[in-house]
């Protein structure tokens, strides 16, 4: 008799009830593997494949069973997880005639909901459409990261045209980038396994759905990496005008005293023979010709503009 989805091996689907078997394996032992193994006939390799936790997705059609590897969006443990082991967790699949098996290290809320909704209601008919249901829940969960990552751009869009900035804004843009562009690998890897499943029974709709759906969550995540490069473009522009900007006051000032500084240059050099030294109107026509020398600076830079 099938039972709801626990830690360990679990029957979800039975042939009397349901026509196929479907053993659902969490975190199985060496010994667990080995079992199923020679109970289904499992190759070496796939047996490997199970045991990576960082494997990617793949497709692999073998004599009696085909072999599958997905990885579902996990909620990662800080804002800065980028990579693929910190980001998802993996399920493999083995799916023969009249079975259907389920391998993964930790507990997945969806399968629960799976046997819910469809095997326990017997909506759930073949190994392929099971096959189908794990697949289309794979795909929904990176629909809320998707959201959440969207949201972030747009504060991060606002703060990027603020004068006052926080300082790991940077660092922030950087890591949601690494994300994106980690879950579009992934999606491309998993176009295979999408495009290669058969159609249950004589219709093509279920398939067709999923097809739909890794087609809109792709160029969602397209979307959101065409957004989050224009907004690191933006970024560096407007941090680049802003030092551009300092630059020019700083040269501003520059130009204003060198030739001050210039003037006090001449008459700190105190030689014997200076006819200004000795007169008595020196010192204030000294000073007198710095103000007109600033002011024809001043001027110069009101009438070109540059102030």
């Amino acid at each position: 008799m099938a039972t709801a989805p626990d830690n360990g091996t679990q029957q979800l689907a039975n042939k009397q009830q349901n026509g196929y078997e479907w053993i659902d394996l969490t975190d199985p032992s060496p010994a667990q593997l080995n079992q199923i193994a020679e109970q289904y006939a499992l190759h070496d390799a796939s047996i490997e494949d199970m045991l990576a936790v960082d494997h990617l997705p793949k497709y692999e059609r073998l004599k009696q069973y085909t072999f599958i590897i997905l990885r579902y969006y996990a909620a990662e443990k800080d804002n800065y997880a980028d990579t693929v082991e910190e980001l998802t967790n993996k399920i493999a699949l083995v799916i023969g005639q009249g079975f259907i098996i389920t391998i993964h290290r930790h507990a997945w809320e969806p399968l629960s909901m799976i046997y819910e909704r469809k095997v326990k209601r017997q909506e759930c008919e073949s190994p392929e459409q099971a096959l189908v249901e794990v697949v289309r829940a794979v795909l929904e969960s990176y629909e809320a990261p998707a959201h959440k990552l969207n949201h972030t751009i747009d504060l991060y869009e606002e703060q990027v045209f603020l004068k006052h900035r926080k300082a790991p804004m940077l660092k922030g843009l950087y890591y949601i980038k690494r994300k994106v562009d980690v879950i579009r690998r992934l999606l491309i890897l998993s176009y295979e396994v999408v495009d290669k499943i058969d159609p249950p029974q004589e219709s093509n709709a279920l398939t067709r759905d999923i097809r739909d759906l890794h087609i809109k969550q792709h160029s969602v995540y397209d979307a959101l990496a065409e957004n989050i490069s224009q907004l690191l473009a933006i970024y560096f522009n407007v941090s680049a005008q802003r030092t551009n900007e300092i630059i020019r006051i700083l040269t501003i000032f520059s130009v204003f005293f060198l030739p001050l500084t210039f003037i006090v240059g001449i008459y700190g050099m105190n030689f014997r023979f200076m006819p200004e030294l000795n007169w008595k109107a020196g010192y204030p026509a000294a000073i007198g010709l710095m103000v007109l020398v600033t002011a024809a600076i001043y001027y110069w830079f009101r009438r070109n503009n540059w102030l």
